[in-house]
């Protein structure tokens, strides 16, 4: 028996087993690093993938405080202090816009996150990402307003239900008459309040179980 390695991903090479090697070269693009994709990126980079670009217009401010992760560092940009934190990543401080996804090769990632609340910019990701190899591509939808994470699904787009800004994703598709599929993650939870609150139970447990997808694609792609 081989001598274990004593380092922070001991226990990820002992759950992943062979697919621990596979699972270093895999590149992830994170869109958004907020309640729910902040949490996708903590969890993909501590089980030991750690080529991850992610990009975000924003900066920290102190009602962030309450879901997402690196927010201490109210008024610094995003990326960039998240950047500090998970050392090696790329990030990128930009806006989502049809010009600035010309300049970005899809095909160079692995998996591509939508972890976004602006419709508008999900379409046109969405539209970049159509073709891909489904579970390649995962997109969250409402994760405010709710408090029990026993509600979180995962399905296609065209099967999400219950949730009003997911609802409002696919007729914007369909207006743009995208014919696509891909992965999302979704919960049918009535809202516990009509503004935008919003509690990290939920926004964080979206963005685990996108990690878990992902992780859990690879090994099951690997074993192929």
């Amino acid at each position: 028996m081989s001598t274990p390695i004593i380092d922070r991903y001991t226990r990820s090479r002992i759950i992943f087993g062979p697919h621990f090697e596979t699972m270093q070269n895999i590149k992830v693009l994170i869109f958004g690093v907020g309640g729910v994709g902040g949490y996708a990126l903590d969890a993909l980079y501590r089980s030991g993938i750690t080529q991850i670009t992610i990009i975000d217009k924003d900066v920290f401010d102190i009602t962030n405080q309450n879901r997402q992760i690196g927010s201490e560092a109210v008024g610094e940009v995003k990326v960039q202090a998240l950047s500090k934190l998970y050392q090696g990543i790329t990030p990128i401080h930009a806006q989502v816009t049809s010009e600035f996804l010309q300049t970005l090769d899809f095909d160079q990632f692995d998996y591509i996150v939508d972890a976004i609340d602006d419709i508008n910019a999900k379409i046109l990701l969405a539209q970049k990402a159509q073709g891909r190899r489904f579970g390649s591509y995962i997109s969250s939808t409402g994760s405010a307003k709710k408090l029990n994470p026993l509600l979180i699904k995962v399905s296609n787009i065209w099967k999400s239900h219950g949730d009003r800004f997911a609802k409002k994703f696919r007729d914007n598709l369909k207006k743009q008459r995208f014919r696509g599929n891909f992965k999302v993650i979704f919960s049918d939870e009535v809202p516990h309040c009509k503004a935008l609150g919003s509690c990290n139970v939920v926004t964080g447990s979206f963005g685990l179980q996108i990690a878990s997808e992902i992780l859990r694609d690879i090994q099951a792609k690997y074993k192929e």
